[in-house]
């Protein structure tokens, strides 16, 4: 494709994806059906431009305002993922003298905005919990894309044969450092044509949610719910660890997420997993089931901005209304989910917010009104889940994983048993 053709689509496709009707995967996935004479490599090249233009928007809108011609365009220019002697043949002499310029700029002697790149409603809080010297790791690691990991399907091979598998398909990978069912892979190799992937023998799912799996330790012939399943990822991982015996029912208010499970399961060769589409937190589905289940994840929906390496427009998307009513939501589904639990069962409460209002407060007030449920201290749980370093995951009695420091998505989870 002409240089020139290459960087107006990148521009139209900024274009689109900063309306922020949308979220930025869907409008990127959208366009690429409508342009489906894209290489692999160009696609490569628009959609991780537009993504490190929405990490560092607040930076580069910045540096645009010294630039002339469309807005859209200088940000484009200044996000530039693809060769450089591409970009260099598209540009006029006045931008590349600009850009030239701005790229000599010290962005260390910037104002503090312009380097974490954060909306303040969310900077201030994080800054106030991990204080000025973890802030900044954390705000860097946020700039940043996101590992591969992939979970194994112990049902159907193990660790070390899918390693070997993936090597000889020339794909390099380690075992995760916490999970035992795990694998990083550097870069973003593409796996669903493999037979591993075919055949259900990986799933791709972060590190972080596949502890959050270990942390509620489903065991043979239990009764367990999924409360907020979505598409599954975490579902598919305790069917595994049932070993596909009991019942692991997958609820959800979303059909259309559900529907997306499907297909997944059936790669996962699990026959143990009964998916069902609910109203509400309160639907009758859930009534019936009240005081027969085992172990009950609810993973929340909640502001979702532990996924800010792969999901930056959410810091531009959220708002603190939002994050407000998602806290009531939030309460109202893990008092709902709570009495399904039989005595002795336990609950998981998780989420992928680094907020300590979605995490901390919502866990704490669960247990100062619920005292038939007593909390336990994640460290201990996960180690009994034979997960690696499980101290190092702890953070005052809770799961608290984070980007800089774990090299995972940003997760909560609290853990109780009911007495």
């Amino acid at each position: 494709m002409h240089p020139n053709a290459l960087l107006e689509m990148t521009t139209e496709l900024l274009h689109q994806v900063l309306q922020f009707d949308m979220p930025a995967d869907s409008v990127v996935s959208n366009f690429f059906r409508k342009h489906k004479n894209l290489g692999q490599r160009e696609r490569h090249t628009l959609a991780e431009t537009v993504y490190t233009v929405l990490r560092q928007r607040l930076l580069f809108q910045h540096f645009a305002q010294s630039g002339f011609g469309p807005m859209e365009r200088r940000l484009t220019l200044l996000g530039w993922q693809g060769s450089d002697k591409f970009l260099q043949a598209c540009m006029e002499s006045h931008e590349q003298k600009w850009l030239t310029g701005v790229q000599a700029i010290d962005r260390s002697t910037l104002a503090p905005k312009l380097r974490h790149n954060l909306p303040d409603w969310l900077a201030n809080p994080l800054m106030a919990q991990l204080g000025e010297e973890d802030f900044w790791p954390l705000a860097a690691s946020l700039n940043e894309g996101a590992e591969l990991d992939l979970r194994v399907n112990l049902l159907k091979a193990k660790r070390e044969e899918v390693q070997a598998a993936l090597k000889a398909a020339g794909i390099e990978s380690e075992p995760t450092p916490y999970s035992p069912w795990g694998l990083r892979v550097p870069g973003k190799p593409a796996l669903n044509k493999l037979e591993l992937f075919t055949k259900g023998l990986v799933e791709v799912q972060d590190e972080g949610s596949q502890l959050l799996a270990l942390l509620l330790d489903a065991k043979r012939s239990e009764m367990v719910v999924d409360f907020c399943a979505g598409a599954g990822g975490k579902t598919l991982a305790l069917g595994a660890a049932m070993r596909n015996t009991g019942r692991l029912y997958a609820f959800d208010v979303s059909g259309h997420r559900l529907d997306a499970l499907k297909p997944r399961m059936a790669r996962s060769g699990l026959s143990n997993v009964y998916p069902a589409q609910i109203a509400h937190e309160r639907d009758e589905r859930i009534k019936r089931l009240t005081g027969k289940i085992d172990r009950v994840l609810v993973d929340a929906p909640c502001s979702g901005l532990g996924t800010l390496r792969r999901n930056p427009d959410l810091k531009w998307r959220q708002s603190p209304k939002a994050v407000e009513e998602l806290r009531v939501k939030q309460a109202a589904i893990l008092t709902s989910a709570a009495r399904l639990l039989k005595s002795g069962g336990r609950l998981v409460y998780a989420t992928c917010s680094l907020l300590q209002s979605e995490n901390e407060d919502i866990a704490n007030a669960f247990s100062a009104e619920h005292k038939d449920f007593v909390a336990l201290p994640a460290a201990e749980v996960l180690e009994k889940a034979h997960v690696s370093q499980a101290s190092s995951l702890d953070q005052n009695g809770f799961l608290r994983l984070w980007p800089h420091r774990h090299h995972t998505d940003g997760f909560f989870a609290a853990v109780w048993e009911r007495k």
